[in-house]
């Protein structure tokens, strides 16, 4: 399969990318993304305090007044979809493609959503035939002294790839992720990560992947994604939107 580009396009788009790129900045998104970045802080400030037992007690106190808070508001998803699937936002009940909230769930993904305190996040471009990512991992993250936990790099791999082999034109979802961890991954440095499709055989789509820091590459992965069967991910959807 030729999986070349011509005026640096790619042949085809990513949901992830296209998905975030869509969705309006309302008020209320705005503000949830403002307690997620604040609670984002939180997390990475945590596990590295040296503050003394009483100015834990206080802090603790506060975050459970506000949990307190958060527990008295309405809950429930106010989105739609599957922000970890390859397709999503092409299968969503209730709303057209067309409409700005399709891929409203991508913000809260655990590793490009901005609405989610989990995220690092991680951002995504195109460049040419090939997708760019770039993150930042903080204290919350480390493995060994200083550096990302190898688990979280794989991870960031996973969404990377799950990205880039949307551009043969067919949604897959991953088969095998293989990483080689070349050098320790440092926390605190922004990473540059680069993704590419490799081939398509059938309903298999493979595709790579690297990570550098500051010029130095630190680990890269293959990754192998299976197309969709169209009726067993409408069963998917079917059983998880299940109410009973």
């Amino acid at each position: 399969m030729d999986v070349t580009a011509a005026a640096d396009e790619p042949i085809h788009t990513s949901p992830r990318i296209e998905g975030l790129r869509s969705l309006e900045v309302t008020p209320r998104r705005r503000e949830g993304r403002r307690l997620a970045t604040a609670m984002r802080e939180v997390i990475d400030l945590l596990v590295s305090t040296t503050a003394t037992k009483e100015e834990l007690a206080d802090a603790a106190d506060e975050l459970e007044s506000l949990a307190s808070t958060l527990r008295r508001l309405p809950t429930g998803q106010t989105y739609l979809g599957f922000s970890e699937l390859a397709n999503a936002g092409q299968e969503v009940a209730g709303l057209s493609p067309e409409d700005p909230e399709w891929s409203a769930f991508f913000d809260h993904s655990p590793f490009i959503g901005l609405a989610n305190p989990l995220s690092p996040p991680m951002t995504l471009e195109y460049s040419g035939e090939r997708v760019l990512g770039t993150v930042t991992f903080g204290s919350a993250f480390e493995g060994p002294p200083g550096c990302v936990h190898g688990g979280y790099v794989a991870a960031v791999f996973d969404e990377l790839l799950g990205s880039t082999q949307s551009l043969s034109g067919t949604q897959g979802m991953t088969a095998h992720l293989g990483v080689d961890y070349r050098r320790p991954t440092p926390l605190h440095v922004p990473l540059q990560m680069e993704g590419w499709l490799d081939r398509r055989d059938g309903r298999k789509i493979y595709a790579n992947a690297t990570i550098h820091a500051d010029g130095v590459l630190t680990a890269e992965a293959s990754g192998l994604f299976i197309a969709f069967d169209s009726e067993k991910f409408a069963q998917l959807l079917a059983n998880r939107n299940r109410t009973d």
